[in-house]
């Protein structure tokens, strides 16, 4: 019996994970088919339910869904735990394990793919909503020298730094604090790229040595990537390797094997 998984979202056929999984699938010799779901926006735990209960092995949840999934899951790994979203089910005798692989995603796309070490560096992450709290654990685990926060709604920003505080020091800024710092790593965690907009950033931040890292991906660059460029960033990145490194991850977690990501960002470049 072909195992089965699937992508659940709304909406959902603009979604590059069937074909990553595929690719993966042909590359490791797995017997899988992977489908995208469109479930309704009040419909998604009896989606995600009959999925399971006609034998479907493993999930992944995207937008609007993330957070609802992690109080569906029976079971929950640490970082599902702690950024308080689920992108990942694994259905297996009777659990629902719920993990989310966007920071590890995120890590090893800027570690391995683009060879950036993290660990001694200052880095800023932009914004305090999912994506943010989804990716501060790997980034604390890296063990940067410093991790600076901004967002334009401090408060939420402060609950984060209050929430990860027993895994590492986390500041706070306010965007107009930012005047006269420089960091090694600019991560826009916030969703400002979807409407071609730029978080309040002042200029000066980044260094010749700098990655401006923008989670959003698409065809040129992003408003944030166009600021770093013209403030003299080294290095430019969008999410697209984080993409697919995550689906790599989800990949490991059900079938114990990880995949060669290289050569399916290639194939999305195009």
């Amino acid at each position: 019996m072909t195992d089965r998984y699937a992508v659940i979202g709304n909406p959902i056929a603009h979604s590059k994970s069937p074909l990553i999984h595929a690719t993966f699938a042909r590359q490791t010799g797995q017997d899988m088919a992977y489908t995208a779901m469109l479930a309704p926006l009040d419909g998604f735990a009896a989606a995600a339910g009959a999925f399971r209960d006609q034998g479907g092995k493993g999930m992944n949840i995207t937008v609007p869904f993330k957070q609802e999934a992690w109080k569906l899951a029976t079971r929950l790994t640490e970082r599902a735990s702690t950024a308080q979203a689920v992108n990942t089910f694994k259905f297996d005798d009777g659990v629902i394990l719920g993990d989310n692989t966007d920071g590890a995603g995120l890590v090893r796309d800027i570690t391995h793919n683009l060879g950036f070490s993290i660990a001694g560096k200052r880095v800023l992450l932009m914004g305090a909503g999912g994506a943010a709290r989804g990716v501060l654990l790997p980034l604390l685990a890296q063990v940067p020298a410093e991790l600076a926060i901004a967002n334009r709604t401090a408060s939420r920003a402060l609950d984060l730094q209050e929430q990860f505080a027993v895994y590492g020091q986390v500041r706070v800024s306010d965007y107009a604090d930012l005047a006269g710092q420089q960091f090694d790593l600019v991560v826009n965690a916030t969703s400002s790229s979807l409407n071609n907009e730029l978080p309040p950033l002042a200029a000066g931040i980044f260094g010749p040595d700098s990655l401006a890292y923008d989670m959003m991906y698409g065809k040129g660059l992003t408003a944030f990537l166009s600021f770093a460029e013209q403030q003299g960033a080294g290095r430019l990145a969008d999410g697209l390797g984080m993409l697919v490194e995550q689906a790599a991850e989800s990949f490991y977690l059900w079938r114990g094997v990880r995949p060669a990501t290289p050569p399916v960002i290639a194939q999305l470049r195009v």
